[in-house]
């Protein structure tokens, strides 16, 4: 064993070593696809504009329509991608022959409608996550992908994102025993918003009508959930939750903090907090093992292993960061290049979005024919994850899962 090599084990006994997830190489130029495509965008609300934004970075992509009942949202979509042609009703959109790929950004209780009438009328379809609002669309929808030969491609990010990605076969072959699984999410935020439009607010706020909305849990645990049946690779049996108004006292009935647990019957449950009256913390999700544990917060992501866990040779080229009472290594993509460089810090992060990612991933899907990332199947199963942990949020009781087997 080299000096530096004893030098560097000597230094960093006793620690959790934070390794970071970031791929060997993450190419910083935009992703090119094999040919043009032309595509339409349904609902141009926050998230539709998001969509729009990274699809501008795609060299090879041209946003041929864009979609919305409210005017002014449209006007400001139009904007925002010029040259494209507005129009109110998404089946304008399907009358398109040129635009043979379609983005669906709606509020989640809407989808189900758009999505099937662009299955059928052959387009290729990116449905923004969660699929649908109730656990009879979810499987509507998963009937007419399965039936399709286009591409279904759910908007669960995490499944594009090169870190998620790059911690999926760690957790099978670095954690050891699994010992728990956890999401956090604190924004604090009201979930309302002003409306442009006279008699608008309903439809801008439906995260806040009970009628329609899949609460915290839906919405955004989903996405976090999806982490956890991705990498486990296997259906939960069960989900329990609890929640309320702690803070926005506006006559919502909609809880702006909860708590839920998912159950595995072969393993530790997935314990999920989310709450809209705080920020501390933001959002993550974290798995911890026997020998390791790994966390991961959208553009970045780490492996904490435990001091009796093997020592791989490549740590000796990792540099330091301070956890608390824990210092961890961070590893980047080239990083002895980078370092003669002094340019060591240019590799920590993503350099895109994580939605630019699974955007690219649907349209390589559409162009090359590559695996979908995220299959409406999987998408389905994990937003009805999310619907029934809303239930449980609601009812204060457990609701049993077995629908997904």
């Amino acid at each position: 064993m080299s000096k530096s090599r004893r030098a560097f084990l000597a230094d960093t006994a006793g620690a959790l070593a934070g390794i970071s997830l970031l791929p060997r190489t993450l190419d910083l130029a935009p992703v090119r696809l094999v040919e043009p495509v032309r595509v339409g965008l349904i609902g141009a609300g926050r998230q539709g504009r998001a969509i729009i934004t990274e699809l501008q970075k795609l060299p090879d992509v041209t946003i041929g329509a864009v979609c919305d009942t409210s005017p002014s949202r449209l006007s400001s979509a139009q904007a925002r991608a010029p040259g494209s042609q507005a129009v109110e009703d998404f089946r304008a959109v399907l009358d398109m022959e040129d635009i043979p790929a379609v983005f669906v950004a709606t509020p989640t209780h809407l989808h189900r409608e758009i999505v099937e009438a662009a299955i059928a009328a052959e387009r290729h379809v990116y449905c923004e996550a969660p699929v649908a609002a109730t656990v009879e669309d979810c499987q509507a929808i998963a009937g007419a992908a399965g039936a399709s030969s286009r591409v279904v491609h759910a908007g669960f990010q995490a499944r594009s994102n090169p870190v998620y990605r790059r911690a999926q076969p760690l957790f099978q072959t670095e954690l050891g025993n699994l010992i728990s699984m956890g999401g956090h999410y604190h924004h604090k935020t009201s979930w309302r918003f002003p409306s442009t439009e006279a008699d608008g607010a309903a439809a801008v706020n439906w995260r806040l009508d009970p009628e329609v909305s899949i609460g915290l849990a839906g919405e955004i645990g989903s996405h976090q959930l999806d982490v956890a049946l991705w990498f486990r690779g296997t259906s939960p049996s069960s989900a329990h939750g609890a929640g309320g108004v702690r803070f926005h006292r506006d006559g919502r009935k909609v809880p702006d903090t909860v708590h839920v647990d998912v159950a595995w019957d072969d393993g530790p449950s997935f314990h999920y907090e989310a709450t809209l009256a705080n920020s501390f913390g933001g959002r993550y999700e974290v798995f911890h093992g026997s020998n390791a544990a790994i966390k991961l917060a959208d553009s970045h992501g780490w492996l904490f292993k435990e001091v009796d866990a093997p020592t791989q040779g490549w740590e000796v080229y990792a540099t330091r960061q301070q956890f608390f009472q824990d210092e961890g290594i961070i590893l980047v993509a080239d990083a002895t290049k980078l370092a003669a460089q002094g340019r060591l810090k240019d590799g920590v992060g993503l350099p895109y979005p994580s939605l630019y990612y699974a955007l690219a991933d649907f349209l390589k899907s559409v162009t090359e024919g590559t695996p979908v990332a995220c299959t409406a199947a999987e998408g389905v199963r994990s937003t009805i994850v999310g619907i029934l942990a809303n239930q449980a949020v609601i009812s204060g009781s457990s609701m049993d899962l077995s629908i997904l087997e």
